[in-house]
């Protein structure tokens, strides 16, 4: 479970946050959905550890990111982009070097990357280099790399971006997969079809702050409209601009 308590942060002269309060369960599909500048990005940063709030806390599995930061990124796995993997590097390699920047042994990282290369199904292609590789070959090595420690917690920021149609169809049946398993997925997307056929709760974002939560039907039916995209421009107002 991923919580996020009371966060404020500034960046600037900007209020990025301002006292964002959500919670993602396990076994459900969280998105965060706003306009350009909601604070989306500085948000997952902020649950990732690169950003330090000015007031209020993340929990990853009831661990505070600040105080114990180590702990609660063993409890977290975060979808990087599929587009920066080492190329000279086979997936086998890639995915074991971060097993163990994840506190596994090396038996127990070459024990673990056998197992998410076969669940993937990444056999054919384990020891080529990534150089090369189709968007498909690299989407599911990237995301092989975010849940080989077996986290009960999984991050991604805007997952479909520059995938084609058939690594983003991919893409999602995996994520179904994994909130079946009973993980904690929690993705930020533009794409409001996307949104609604995947996610189980959308956190509506605007101006830093939380201005709706519900399943894409709740919203639907809170905003009287007969589609999320509809529910969305009526919940942030119009002159917040279109959702990135």
């Amino acid at each position: 479970m991923i919580s996020v308590n009371n966060l404020s942060k500034k960046i600037g002269t900007v209020q990025a946050l301002e006292q964002l309060s959500f919670s993602a369960e396990n076994g459900q599909i969280t998105g965060l959905l706003g306009p350009n500048g909601a604070g989306k990005t500085t948000c997952l940063r902020t649950l990732f550890g690169l950003l330090k709030p000015d007031e209020g806390f993340c929990e990853i599995e009831g661990i505070d990111v600040a105080k114990n930061p180590i702990a609660a990124k063993q409890q977290l796995g975060l979808f990087p982009d599929p587009f920066g993997l080492y190329e000279r590097l086979s997936p086998r390699e890639y995915i074991s070097y971060f097993a163990e920047l994840s506190g596994m042994s090396r038996p127990q990282a070459k024990a673990a990357t056998s197992k998410v290369i076969a669940q993937l199904k990444l056999e054919d292609i384990a020891d080529r280099r990534c150089k090369g590789f189709s968007q498909g070959q690299k989407m599911k090595t990237a995301l092989a790399q975010a849940i080989v420690h077996q986290p009960k917690n999984i991050i991604l920021d805007e997952p479909t971006r520059g995938l084609d149609v058939m690594s983003t169809r991919l893409l999602r049946d995996i994520l179904v997969e994994l909130k079946n398993q009973g993980h904690c997925v929690l993705f930020s997307s533009h794409v409001m079809q996307e949104v609604a056929a995947l996610c189980d709760k959308v956190i509506v974002m605007a101006q830093g702050k939380v201005v709706a939560v519900g399943s894409p039907d709740e919203l639907c039916q809170q905003t009287g409209k007969d589609s999320l995209e509809d529910a969305f421009i009526a919940l942030i107002g119009t002159d917040e601009g279109i959702a990135a």
